[in-house]
Order: structure tokens, then sequence, then C-alpha cells
């Protein structure tokens, strides 16, 4: 496999009116718009086009100047972040077999070497999608269902994805659940995908379905209606995503000692 990245659409989701943290993309980290962060972050990777789909005027404004970021009006009723992106790629008419690169609007810090390794990562599979997980180091961080995780396969394909603890360590934590047991494949999902054009029209089309809805979670409804997602380490750490008020603290101490 080339270790060449191909090239790459950044395609970033941003939807004001979060239930958990209201007009999330505009709230400010060290003074700048979270979504301005997150397309410069875009941007630093070398994506050749980036795009930031909003359901708001607001976060357009918030973009306004922004060299080198398009920004395309979706509607505000989409079930999913890839269901936005879908309209995105109609609008733009992208080829079928380009690669998109959601970016999360809540991911400020994504390091570039992540975001291009997603679009890697899907390149050098023949599954129609593919995300990051990394290692899971602490207990607190597997029972918190604000993390989630998932399970794969040996060849690094997605068998599930849970707000719940995923593996659980029978006989470890019938005896202690403070501490992780040594040799479990305990992985955080990192919310980055890459797919091809072409198959983010075809997810849209896709019946929303029990498990996505169930645990709130878009990618299930791909395995759920029989596809394919590659799942690779992340090469370099992502901090945490922003969904909470405390998300936004930790943020800004986060900035505080990385800059």
């Amino acid at each position: 496999m080339s270790n060449a990245v191909p090239p790459f659409i950044v395609a970033i989701p941003a939807r004001y009116g979060s239930t958990r943290l209201p007009a999330k993309p505009l709230r400010e980290i060290g003074g700048v718009p979270m979504v301005v962060r997150v397309a410069q972050r875009a941007l630093q990777a070398g994506a050749r086009q980036v795009v930031v789909a909003v359901d708001d005027q607001r976060i357009a404004d918030a973009l306004a100047g922004q060299e080198g970021v398009q920004i395309c009006m979706t509607r505000n009723d989409h079930a999913s972040g890839s269901d936005r992106l879908a309209e995105c790629a109609a609008h733009y008419g992208w080829a079928d077999d380009s690669i998109v690169v959601n970016l999360q609007g809540d991911e400020p810090f994504a390091p570039a070497a992540g975001i291009r390794a997603v679009a890697k990562a899907l390149a050098g599979d023949d599954a129609p999608m593919a995300t990051l997980a990394t290692p899971i180091i602490d207990a607190e961080e597997l029972f918190d269902p604000n993390v989630v995780k998932l399970v794969r396969t040996a060849n690094g394909r997605a068998l599930y994805f849970s707000r719940a603890p995923l593996p659980w360590a029978r006989d470890a934590f019938a005896m202690n659940r403070d501490a992780l047991p040594s040799g479990s494949p305990f992985l955080r999902h990192i919310g980055i995908y890459a797919y091809r054009a072409g198959f983010l029209a075809r997810y849209a089309r896709l019946s929303r379905t029990p498990l996505e809805q169930t645990e709130s979670l878009e990618q299930l409804r791909v395995l759920e209606h029989g596809h394919a997602i590659a799942v690779r380490l992340t090469p370099e750490p992502f901090p945490p995503g922003i969904d909470t008020e405390a998300d936004l603290d930790r943020a800004e101490q986060w900035l505080r000692t990385h800059h």
C-alpha cells in the first residue's frame, strides 16, 4: 500500500441546535469560535476543498472571511452529520469516487495527521467507509457513556460501536471495575469518518435503524445495513471532542498548556 495521502475533501457538519451545548459551533475557545478552529485544522491537513455544512446563518457569519473555507447551507432536519454531508455532496456534484472526510464540528483540536490518516485508511481498503480509534487507558473512560467504544475484527473492520463498556471483561470486572485488565482491546472511537462521495449518497437513502436510534450513533446504520467500516488506530492523539460545558472548560485548559 502506498504511503502517499490521496487527494481528499474535508466536509464539516455544523449544526446550531445541539441539545447538550446550545449554539455549539459558535462557542469560543481561546476567543475563536469552535467551528473556525475546526475549519483551520482541515486546511492544515491539506484538504483540496474544505466545506462547512451549516444549518444556520449565524454559523455562516462566523466563518465569513476564512480564506479557503466554503459554506454550504443545508436543511435543518437532517438525522445525522452524514445525512447533512450527503446534501452537500449533491450540491457540489462531487464525483462518486471522491474521498470525503467528515470532520465533526466539535473536534477543534483534530490533528492534521489524523485527518490525513482516515483518508489514507479509506484509500487502502475496499470498505466503503473508514474511521479511527485510540486505546482506552482508564476505567473511567470505558464506563463513560459519552465515550463511544468499538470492537473490531482481526483484519481491522468494525464489529460494533457502543456507549456501553465494550468488550466486557467478565472475570476481571467481577472482581474490580476501578482498573482495566491488561491485554483487552479497549478502544475509544474517534468521530471522524472518510467515505467515497457515492457511498455518502447511498448512506442518506438507507433507512434509520433500531441500533442507530437506540445508541444515537449514526455509524451503526452502516453496520446494520451490512456495509463494512475500516478502523485504524490514529497516528496522533485526538483531544476529546466538545459536548458539554465541562468539555469546553477542559478545552480552554488544553489550549493554555499546548500553545
